[in-house]
């Protein structure tokens, strides 16, 4: 009799835990935090810290944020690939900086670390650019890995 009984009631278990699962995933949203200060002159830290968790810290795309997204993240590491293998370096430093919108995209979900980068160095705008510098030379640098 037992057993006619707990089969049922673990069935019902494991459906229940797979559906609050699912809904859980579904439910999932990239939270908004302030922007943390890093050293402008490292372009790995500031990927690691600003980037790597949409792109990864590969640049691919798979970061743990990547799934909460609407459109996944481009893969950081085929942009000259995919400009007739010319890394398109002022493409990507207006795109960080907000100033551009790649049409593809639709809506702009990456944050414009321009105005992020603004908000750390407020007295000193070449240490904003410094950053988007440094942050442009290390994507370039991933580029074929």
């Amino acid at each position: 009799m037992f057993h006619r009984i707990a089969v049922p009631i673990l069935a019902l278990v494991v459906i229940l835990g797979l559906t609050l699962g699912v809904a859980a995933a579904q439910n999932t949203q990239v939270q908004k935090v302030p922007v943390t200060s890093t050293n402008p002159a490292s372009g790995k830290e500031m990927f690691t810290t600003y980037c790597a968790v949409c792109h990864g810290t590969d640049g691919k795309g798979s970061g743990p944020a990547a799934s909460a997204l609407k459109k996944s993240p481009a893969d950081l590491t085929s942009l000259a690939a995919r400009n007739s293998g010319k890394f398109p370096d002022l493409k990507v430093a207006r795109y960080i900086e907000g100033l551009d919108q790649v049409d593809a995209h639709g809506t702009r979900d990456m944050p414009m670390w321009g105005e992020m980068f603004r908000s750390i160095d407020k007295s000193n705008a070449s240490i904003t650019q410094m950053r988007v510098a440094n942050l442009v030379a290390y994507v370039k640098g991933l580029q074929g890995k």
